[in-house]
């Protein structure tokens, strides 16, 4: 089987390459070459930005694929660009869409890819069902051999997954829990989140490729198990070996300070996601998400604490996190 990632060297797409080249697939991956050390061994690398809708044509003339994956399309005129670029040039297209684009808020759980997609809070997720509409469109009208795959919070052992976190990742929350410094938490911290490692989606990513009963249909791939926030921070003072001093504060009061997280809290984090996995478990039989939290936040955690380059400090995040707490804490004793 021929595969072309776009992308392949990301959160999701590197497990995913890889998992795909040792089942055996002939695996390209079109890059900007941001990371070819993350590219399976054995993968064809080609060099290019695919916003660059000509040079990439070009880059592809007379090129076929088995299945084709775009990891990067977050836009309705990027999906056009594709639909354009991969007309007849593939057998199957999977498009990365997101578990974000279901109902905000959910009017009922679990979570079924029937959920009504629609969020008002977060353009992300909007731009997402464009994109997925796009697709569905051009399934129906011309046959565009289509895959829409919704993620829910995927992350890797070089990625620790945060609902608050700073523009340079997840290191200064970590550095705070270290100090014994208060880190924030949303909410109460109980609503149910699902945390799935990249290595288990992407064992029903690869069952999906090449899988003829996936053609046209759009389904989501998560964990089974889901865990409240506490938990999941409570999992990552563990690994580091401390109690992390949490700070619960309203979404939208967070959110009045950083409007960035209208969107990833009101719009995302701030309900509970639980998912019914029937369906991918219908396409992909024997998927199950292996990997639980407690052990995924393990491996981030000796992952950072071993590689120097991802302990980036964020002071400007540390020091917006103190002026928040110090006003929450105001508010309170106001």
């Amino acid at each position: 089987m021929k595969v072309l990632f776009i992308g392949g060297t990301g959160t999701i797409s590197a497990s995913c390459a890889a998992l795909a080249a040792q089942r055996g697939a002939k695996v390209t991956l079109l890059t900007r070459g941001s990371h070819p050390e993350l590219a399976p061994a054995g993968a064809e690398l080609l060099k290019a930005d695919i916003s660059n809708e000509k040079e990439t044509a070009q880059l592809l003339s007379g090129r076929t694929f088995d299945a084709v994956a775009d990891f990067t399309v977050m836009t309705p005129e990027q999906a056009a660009r594709d639909l354009s670029l991969f007309h007849e040039k593939t057998a199957q297209f999977l498009f990365i869409s997101s578990a974000s684009a279901y109902q905000k808020p959910p009017a009922r759980y679990p979570i079924t890819e029937s959920t009504p997609l629609c969020n008002p809070f977060w353009r992300y997720s909007r731009n997402k069902i464009a994109c997925e509409e796009l697709f569905t469109a051009a399934y129906r009208s011309d046959g565009f051999p289509v895959t829409i795959i919704r993620p829910s919070h995927t992350y890797c052992d070089r990625q620790i997954p945060l609902a608050v976190h700073g523009e340079k990742g997840s290191w200064q929350v970590l550095r705070r829990m270290l100090d014994g410094k208060p880190v924030i938490v949303h909410g109460d911290g109980l609503t149910l989140w699902t945390l799935t490692h990249a290595d288990d989606f992407a064992k029903a990513f690869c069952g999906l490729l090449g899988n003829p009963h996936a053609l046209g249909e759009a389904v989501h791939i998560t964990s089974d198990e889901a865990v409240t926030w506490n938990d999941a921070y409570e999992a990552i003072g563990r690994a580091l070996g401390v109690k992390p001093n949490l700070v619960h504060i309203p979404s939208d009061f967070l959110a009045a300070f950083n409007p960035e997280l209208l969107g990833t809290l009101l719009g995302d984090k701030a309900y509970c996601a639980v998912f019914d996995n029937t369906k991918i478990k219908r396409l992909v039989p024997g998927f199950h998400a292996d990997i639980r939290f407690a052990d995924g936040a393990r491996r981030g955690v000796e992952y950072t604490l071993s590689h120097p380059e991802m302990q980036v400090p964020d002071p400007k995040f540390d020091a917006w996190c103190d002026k928040v707490i110090a006003a929450h804490f105001a508010g309170m004793k106001a």
